[in-house]
């Protein structure tokens, strides 16, 4: 939450620090491992205001809260020295690539400064390298044209060589869900089959 008395940049910029009585940590989603000041991971919290379980279904409890009670939110976060979080992604949507893992959200912040770009979707395909790669799917502004080696220039030097996409398609449209949220599986799935890519997938 936030306080009245916090910094504006503060309050626009982050989710908050941790209510009174609650515990949170974030963790490396491969390893479980509690992640240094500033990195990113996924959000786990611990305290009365996490639900018991879902209303008999032990399964899908399981799946959210384990042994110890905390609750892993699949919501991916970083925490400053002051202790406020900032929510920067979903666990589901992680690319790991060739054991690095890599944040959608980051690279799509980072392509929203091209001033050719009006909206980007960054999401993983398979390789049968890497396990995934980065792929991204672009909607250009009005009267603007912007080519795929142009995009990699532009991201050379700027962002970890393993997060420049090696694959790019521009598109008018994302595939949406009737409350707005991007489908990145469909973009994925169209991806693999026009790529040829189904082999390189995990079984």
């Amino acid at each position: 939450m936030h306080l009245g008395h916090d910094p504006l940049e503060k309050r626009v910029s982050s989710v908050g620090r941790v209510h009174p009585h609650v515990e949170v940590k974030i963790v490396d989603p491969s390893t479980g491992q509690i992640v240094e000041l500033g990195e990113s991971g996924e959000l786990c919290t611990r305290g009365y205001s996490v639900m018991l379980g879902y209303w008999e279904d032990a399964e899908r409890t399981s799946e959210a809260i384990d042994a110890a009670r905390w609750m892993h939110t699949g919501d991916l976060a970083t925490m400053d020295d002051e202790g406020y979080l900032k929510i920067v992604g979903r666990s589901k949507d992680m690319i790991i690539r060739g054991g690095e893992n890599v944040y959608p959200r980051e690279i799509e912040e980072f392509l929203y400064s091209h001033d050719a770009i009006s909206d980007a979707s960054v999401y993983g395909v398979p390789d049968p390298r890497y396990g995934e790669v980065v792929m991204v799917s672009v909607i250009l502004r009005d009267g603007a044209s912007l080519s795929e080696d142009e995009l990699r220039e532009y991201c050379q030097g700027k962002i970890a060589h393993y997060k420049v996409p090696r694959y790019v398609t521009f598109v008018d449209e994302f595939p949406m869900t009737v409350t707005g949220k991007v489908q990145k599986y469909k973009m994925r799935d169209a991806a693999i089959e026009e790529l040829g890519l189904a082999e390189a997938a995990p079984a």
